[in-house]
């Protein structure tokens, strides 16, 4: 297969979500920042995610410093089963065509994971990278203390359980059996389902 043109960037083309090449593997930009320093040129500070192994690492970038935009091929995934710190995978359109990641390469947005869940897959190098599960989920609530009011100027919260296993705080009126909304990224509640 022939390969498209290769993509350069510089320091000054980083932004959240970016993949590029970094000691020959591809990395994520999960976030940066211009810092400038006295009599110098702005550095960007960043953190980059590892799409292999699933590290974050903090790492500066400095004008000059140039790397390829990584060639990443994507399709649609379906989470089936995970046995201690392995998640087993399937092509969505063919899931005996599997595959397995490891907790760190799947990230925090492993505790969100339930059966026949449909995400998104990357492949590198025909090898498959990382999965990336939508920003927002719909999960039940297992297990949920009996919320109790406090004074009316704070609004309280409680921990749950969804039925992933993860706990979460959400506003004292959630219940067990309520299908509530998560942000994958944060980890946090965003709305009760009617």
């Amino acid at each position: 297969m022939a390969r498209s043109k290769i993509i350069m960037l510089t320091h000054s083309d980083l932004k959240k979500g970016l993949q590029i090449i970094l000691d020959s593997e591809p990395y994520e930009v999960l976030e940066t920042a211009p810092l400038k320093k006295a009599q110098r040129r702005v550095v960007i500070q960043s953190r980059v995610r590892n799409l292999l192994t699933g590290n974050v690492l903090a790492r500066n970038f400095h004008q000059g410093d140039v790397f390829e935009e990584a060639e990443l091929i994507k399709f649609k995934a379906k989470f089936i089963y995970s046995h201690r710190d392995k998640f087993i995978f399937g092509k969505e359109e063919n899931p005996s065509q599997r595959f397995e990641l490891t907790e760190s390469q799947v990230g925090e947005q492993s505790r969100f994971l339930k059966p026949g869940q449909i995400l998104d897959a990357i492949t590198f190098n025909q090898k498959v990278a990382s999965v990336s599960l939508p920003v927002k989920v719909q999960l039940k609530v297992l297990e949920a203390p009996p919320g109790e009011k406090g004074g009316r100027a704070v609004s309280g919260t409680k921990q749950v359980v969804l039925e992933t296993g993860a706990k979460v705080a959400t506003p004292l009126f959630v219940e067990v059996e309520d299908v509530i909304e998560i942000n994958t990224e944060t980890g946090e509640y965003v709305k009760r389902i009617e």
